[in-house]
């Protein structure tokens, strides 16, 4: 029962060693230990500050990002807008070019058509003059083929010559 009743040397000695231990401790450990524990706690500082540092700066970078996707679309669509007024223009060019084109071919056409009719009037004409002639010449050679009636359509001829 000894061990459970501890005696006062017991006592005075475990006090002691208590004591320059807790010297031993503060002079030798609790200095580097407490260096220790502030330096882990200003590293913890530290990062944590970096930490908030960093989301700020994803944060900005975030609305930066999503400020130039916004241009980035903004200027996607004026481009695209763009585009289609070019695109619609040179259809409307192309649509008008050929109007004036097909135009010009039917004006060119009408006038070759008219060239040609007027043409085909003009052969017409004197195919019909020359028969005419051919015939009056058969016509007058049958009739006339005595000197007296020749002699008739000449003075009749003259006549109506010096009347007109």
């Amino acid at each position: 029962m000894d061990l459970l009743t501890p005696s006062i040397g017991l006592i005075f000695w475990m006090t002691i060693s208590f004591i320059v231990l807790l010297i031993i401790l503060g002079k030798y450990a609790w200095k580097p230990i407490l260096k220790a524990l502030e330096n882990r706690e200003n590293s913890i500082q530290k990062s944590l500050d970096e930490a908030k540092n960093a989301r700020e700066a994803m944060a900005k970078l975030t609305s930066q990002n999503e400020q130039i996707l916004k241009e980035a679309r903004i200027e996607r669509d004026a481009i695209l807008k763009e585009a289609r007024e070019i695109k619609d223009k040179i259809i409307n060019d192309a649509k008008d070019a050929a109007t004036a084109e097909s135009n010009k071919i039917i004006q060119s056409a009408k006038e070759t058509i008219n060239a040609e009719r007027i043409s085909a009037i003009n052969q017409i004409k004197s195919e019909v003059a020359d028969l005419s002639v051919d015939i009056a010449k058969k016509v007058l050679q049958k009739e006339l083929s005595s000197p007296e009636e020749q002699k008739k359509l000449i003075d009749s001829l003259v006549n109506q010559a010096k009347l007109n």
